[in-house]
């Protein structure tokens, strides 16, 4: 074909020519008609040209230069598909047994992929409704003391959002919040407890919420303003115009509504009921109890979030090596510390990892990929199934696929013969799929609260699409093996006997997949059971303090005078203490503590004068706190032994009445407690401080003694009801509050133990096609042992050796990658676990032979017991 010109004829003709044009005449036609067009263009000008080309590319279309179309090879390919679509029914119909069980096995291993599609759509369709979404990101901070490991936080300091105004480009908006907004709202005689967040101007800028009344761009500029939530708006103000009235929120503050936004959608990964204008909390804080020094500190960063939508086109990897480099400049003023920050895109909250301080409920990509990783080890599992059962039956299919092959099929028709009839059994089991999957879904929401707030699993249209792709999809993998297998094999090869083909040199391949399906069983059981292990071993470890019959009650900023009064009257109350949080479940504060020129960050728990006693802490030196006013200031400080060692302060005794600076307070040490798991046990013993501050109160801890527990429970709801009856009581017994803090234990264990089960119900499915199929190709021989005279428990053993032999294999896979799994990855970096036992590890084994022997032994003992008589009848 010839060059074509700098005029070029009409595209459109031009494909239409190579459309139609058959390729052994193309090249010449197509090089003619472009010499016709330059000759035409030179003479009569361009547009003549291009008109007298489409003429040409017209007049051309005749029967000798038409392709010749598929249409016929079109519908022979649909005739060939009808009839594989009928044979592959007629086999499967035929082949009742085999049939259902590939029909249920991968309908239990389906209904898990289904459940992971629909989790991974919700996860990723968080934020979505954010207007330039793609260019919002969150400022992290990473939070590094001396030796230890950086802790990333979701949070970070109030004067990062100064600093990226002054030094980071690149920045179209952004908004500053702030954790801690709220209270009781009081409006006439209605009280309506609301939450939310500080926000700054910037909010509308950054996120795309709907906003139904008010100036997106004023609506928090003014002290004392407040935005609602239509939901909110309307219990403070039923039907009346929320814009402009006033109420006032928690103790005396009087607010102005400024703004009402939509309520937030479920998938939005922070929520809240109000916002308050940034420059209120400013005006209440800069000048606080901890002074302008604090609030403006590059460490004050436990409770403060900021989001940037950056201009587009900028670079994000600028960005952050902007806000590295200012991070390490600002962490220069601190001896031990250095907390640097990075960008974390909005798209990937939900689905990023597990930040300390979130600001709402993320379900982490570790999580996504482990759950994903369990999933695709059941449909393996089910898919192997399928490949080990219809290569065990090639013997039989093998004449089917050799009688095709003689009357002229191809190797490729054959393929899609055993692909369709897997695709076929994979779409039925689709169906079965979707009612189990229905019926497990309320059951994985339900296993933690936090997956329940944050999930839905909502049934959307585009996910039945997923759904039958996904059906597809299996359908494809399950069968290519055993399509491949059989499409392979030659005439003769067909004609006679195909079941000894190897995978390997000396392995057969349906050995080889059930010793893959029965180690990954055992992996799950064993997996099941360490893990539960290590929550009851979490729940009995001696933490250094008592917790029986201790319950944990939120003050829900009441006053605790009250509320201890109201429960001191309660008989059943032995003691009543009160906290600032609950030690041992996760929750921590810190603080700065000095002495002798040398510093470190002190855990610490601010308590009153009962709660050493009530939870029976040890003190091995000095003395309790006694009792202050409300008005004392604070002045000394209860040590743990840690703490001693680490400042060099000398014995329990000789620490005894040394001053250490805590919170830039100078404090005395009264006493030494014995040391005690602060932290959860993944975590070692700590610097720790117990304080006295009577303004730091968030919890009542009541020490019951009890014959008629739901009795003297509803006697505290009574009494809470009698001081707040706004509030409901927010009461946990202290066992309970442990078990909460270990239930990701309970959960891997649950997950597990129901994938285990799954797996084991699956290979068990398999294991009886594969007796089955024993039992029946073996007839003839097992008719002919007996008439030698061999007995029923000979033939059992003798049928029975060779699985036995694949499960011996399997646990001996099994026991040490599982073990290798939990003692170097899973368990290794947490301080304080079970061992690994032999109970742990054998039980997955035992389970699965006791499973094994009576799934064979029952088919066996049914064809060793037949009469021989009969089956040599025909022979």
């Amino acid at each position: 074909m010839s060059n074509k010109s700098a005029h070029q004829p009409p595209r459109w003709a031009d494909r239409f020519l190579e459309w139609y044009c058959r390729s052994e005449i193309l090249e010449d036609l197509q090089g003619d008609l472009y010499e016709h067009f330059e000759r035409n263009t030179i003479s009569k000008g361009k547009r003549k040209a291009r008109q007298i080309y489409c003429l040409d590319v017209l007049n051309f279309f005749r029967p000798y230069t038409i392709k010749k179309f598929k249409i016929v090879n079109n519908l022979t390919s649909f005739i060939m598909f009808k009839n594989y679509f009928k044979t592959s029914v007629r086999s499967i119909a035929r082949n009742k047994l085999f049939s259902a069980i590939n029909v249920i096995g991968l309908a239990v291993s389906m209904s898990i992929g289904l459940l992971m599609i629909a989790f991974i759509s919700e996860v990723f369709s968080f934020d979505k409704f954010h207007k330039d979404g793609d260019r919002v990101y969150r400022v992290n901070n990473i939070y590094q003391e001396q030796q230890e490991d950086p802790t990333p936080f979701a949070t970070t300091s109030i004067i990062m959002s100064d600093r990226i105004k002054e030094s980071i480009p690149g920045v179209e908006s952004q908004v500053l919040m702030t954790r801690g907004f709220g209270g009781d709202a009081k409006l006439d005689e209605k009280i309506i407890p609301i939450s939310g967040l500080w926000a700054t101007e910037g909010f509308n800028d950054v996120f795309s919420f709907e906003i139904l009344q008010g100036n997106p761009e004023t609506m928090l500029s003014e002290p004392n303003s407040i935005v609602l939530t239509d939901e909110t708006a309307k219990k403070i103000f039923g039907d009346t115009d929320p814009m402009n009235q006033t109420f006032i929120l928690g103790k005396e503050d009087l607010y102005t509504v400024t703004g009402i936004i939509k309520k937030p959608p479920f998938n939005s990964h922070f929520t809240f009921q109000a916002l308050g204008s940034y420059i209120t909390y400013t005006n209440q804080n800069r000048k606080g109890e901890r002074g302008e020094n604090w609030y403006n500190a590059w460490n004050n960063m436990w409770m403060n979030y900021v989001y940037v939508k950056l201009a587009p086109n900028t670079d994000v990897n600028d960005v952050n090596q902007r806000l590295l480099a200012l991070g390490e400049k600002e962490s220069e003023k601190y001896e031990h510390i250095t907390i640097t920050s990075e960008l974390q895109p909005l798209y990937g909250m939900m689905a990023g990892p597990d930040l300390s301080n979130n600001i709402g409920v993320s379900i982490g990509g570790a999580v996504i990929w482990v759950l994903a990783g369990f999933t695709l080890v059941v449909l393996l599992s089910a898919g192997f199934n399928y490949t080990n059962l219809s290569i065990a039956r090639s013997l039989k299919r093998a004449k089917e696929v050799g009688v095709r092959k003689v009357v002229g099929a191809t190797k490729r028709q054959v393929f899609n013969q055993f692909i369709t009839e897997a695709t076929i059994i994979s779409v039925i089991a689709l169906v079965f799929a979707y009612l189990i999957f229905m019926f497990i879904k309320p059951h994985f929401l339900g296993l933690d609260p936090s997956i329940e707030r944050s999930l839905q699993l909502e049934i959307t249209p585009i996910l039945f699409l997923y759904f039958f792709i996904f059906a597809l999809a299996v359908g494809l993998l399950a069968g290519f093996v055993p399509a491949m297998f059989l499409s392979k094999l030659k005439t003769v090869q067909a004609l006679k006997n195909a079941g000894s083909t190897k995978l390997f040199s000396k392995v057969n391949m349906r050995k080889v997949l059930i010793v893959i399906q029965f180690t990954l069983s055992m992996a799950f059981i064993i997996s099941a059971s360490i893990a539960y292990t290590q929550f009851k071993y979490a729940l009995n470890f001696d933490l250094g303090f008592k917790t029986e019959n201790v319950l944990n009650i939120e003050l829900q900023n009441n006053d605790w005078q009250k509320i201890e009064t109201a429960f001191a009257s309660i008989p059943e109350v032995q003691m009543i203490s009160k906290s600032a949080m609950i030690p041992s479940v996760g929750s921590t504060y810190l603080v700065d503590m000095k002495y002798n020129n040398d510093s470190t960050e002190l855990f610490y728990n601010t308590i009153d004068e009962n709660y050493i006693d009530l939870m029976d802490h040890e003190i091995i030196a000095g003395a309790h706190f006694t009792k202050k006013s409300s008005e004392s200031e604070e002045s000394e400080v209860i040590l743990n032994e840690e703490t001693l060692k680490r400042f060099n302060l000398g014995t329990p005794n000789e620490a005894i009445g040394k001053q250490v600076e805590i919170d830039e307070n100078n404090l005395t040490i009264i006493g030494v407690v014995r040391d005690f798991h602060y932290d959860k046990l993944d975590q070692g013993i700590k610097s720790f401080g117990f304080r006295n501050r009577s303004n730091s109160f968030y919890y009542v801890n009541l020490k019951l003694n009890s014959s008629d527990l739901p009795a003297t429970m509803a006697k505290i709801e009574n009494a809470w009801n009698e001081v707040d009856p706004v509030h409901k009581l927010q009461a946990q017994f202290y066992d309970e509050n442990i078990e909460s803090a270990y239930s990701e234990y309970v959960i891997m264990g649950t997950i597990v133990g129901f994938l285990a089960v799954l797996t084991v119900s699956i290979a068990a499915l398999g294991l009886l096609g594969m007796a089955v199929y024993t039992a029946e190709t073996r007839m003839k021989e097992i008719s002919i042992r007996k008439v030698l005279g061999a007995t029923e428990g000979s033939l059992v053993s003798l049928l029975t050796r060779g699985f036995m032999w694949l499960l011996v294999i399997s646990a001996a896979l099994a026991i040490p990658l599982t073990y290798l799994l939990f003692e170097q990855q899973i368990l290794n970096d947490i301080e304080n676990r079970a061992t690994i036992g032999v109970l742990e590890l054998f039980t997955g084994v035992l389970i699965i032979f006791a499973i094994g022997i009576l799934t064979i032994g029952s088919q066996v003992r049914r064809a060793a017991k037949a009469n021989p008589a009969q089956t040599l009848r025909s022979e």
